[in-house]
């Protein structure tokens, strides 16, 4: 599909939703698919998947680290499961198991982590995941997924469904625009140029990437023309895409909800440090745990609007001038 250069951005689906219709589309068409949930399926949408299904599902109550090892027993017996819970909860309680159990042998295992970020909002600290992808991406023969929108969570689900080997894929709870049309198509491991752009690129991943084609369309007011990128998938990178940006446009701006300190910003950093050295700036979380509050407050206190995005861009291009 090509380039645009100008973009409507509406309200769509979270990624949660989309992932729950999409699990359903999967055990339709395919009976080796299982579903595991840790005691929030209506939160993490895998009750649609119970209903219709109940002889696939398993409610392993609250118990993430158990329901990471019964997954990766069932990958080993040949069936595709999905275990699904908030990211704080799949990741941070569940690491050891999923380094033990499905990493290292490398097992057929899809976790999905829902309500990622701080844009779960209300819930507070405890239910944010801001090292989901940091912990996901140290587990070696990892795939780690991070879709922007509905139409990306669907098709990249649905890719991971196909794709053997262990999985994590990042959604989350607010409701985001819809960026792709029905008929883009979607890669794991190959990122997504949405706008040309010749002084500076703007990589996202998320609910960033919407926030990133914004801050493009407000530097272009300005002057300065934002080459954007959907990087959705962290692991593997498409190393060739973020080269040939680096050397095209000489400045570079990595926008994730996520700690700065080992998410998506590091790993591009590293390929740029190896291929195309240029002046970079990184929209995160830094080094801190929010509180508290709607999401829209959050991700406006924590510099995670269109509006910081175009102020990093704006650095970084000073300083590559």
């Amino acid at each position: 599909m090509p380039t645009k250069t100008k973009y409507e951005l509406k309200q769509g689906a979270a990624t949660r939703e989309a992932f729950g219709k999409v699990l359903v589309e999967l055990g339709r068409s395919n009976p080796a698919v299982v579903v595991l949930d840790a005691d929030l399926s209506k939160s993490t949408y895998t009750a649609g998947f119970a209903k219709e299904f109940p002889a696939r599902f398993i409610e392993c109550g609250i118990a993430e680290a158990n329901m990471m090892a019964i997954g990766a027993g069932l990958a080993s017996s040949g069936k595709i499961p999905f275990a699904s819970s908030f990211s704080v909860f799949a990741m941070n309680k569940g690491f050891e198991q999923l380094r033990v159990t499905a990493a290292f042998p490398n097992v057929n295992l899809k976790v999905v982590g829902t309500h990622s970020g701080i844009s779960i909002g209300e819930d507070g600290p405890s239910q944010m995941s801001i090292e989901d992808l940091s912990l996901a991406c140290s587990l070696p023969g990892f795939t780690v997924i991070c879709p922007a929108d509905e139409i990306a969570t669907v098709k990249l689900v649905k890719a991971a469904a196909e794709q053997v080997g262990p999985v994590f894929i990042r959604a989350g709870r607010l409701k985001v625009p819809v960026i792709y049309e029905a008929g883009q198509d979607f890669t794991i491991g190959k990122a997504i140029q949405l706008t040309e752009g010749r002084d500076v690129t703007l990589i996202a991943t998320g609910l960033m990437v919407a926030e990133s084609i914004r801050a493009a369309e407000t530097l272009e007011a300005e002057g300065i023309s934002a080459r954007v990128i959907d990087m959705h998938t962290i692991r593997p990178l498409d190393r060739e895409a973020i080269e040939r940006a680096a050397r095209e446009t000489g400045a570079m701006v990595v926008s994730e909800e996520h700690l700065v300190d080992g998410g998506l910003g590091v790993r591009v950093a590293q390929v740029i440090a190896e291929t195309q050295p240029v002046p970079m700036e990184f929209v995160g979380i830094q080094n801190t745990y929010a509180e508290s509050a709607t999401p829209e407050e959050l991700l406006d206190k924590y510099g995670l609007v269109a509006r910081d995005v175009a102020a990093a861009a704006r650095r970084v291009v000073k300083r590559k001038r």
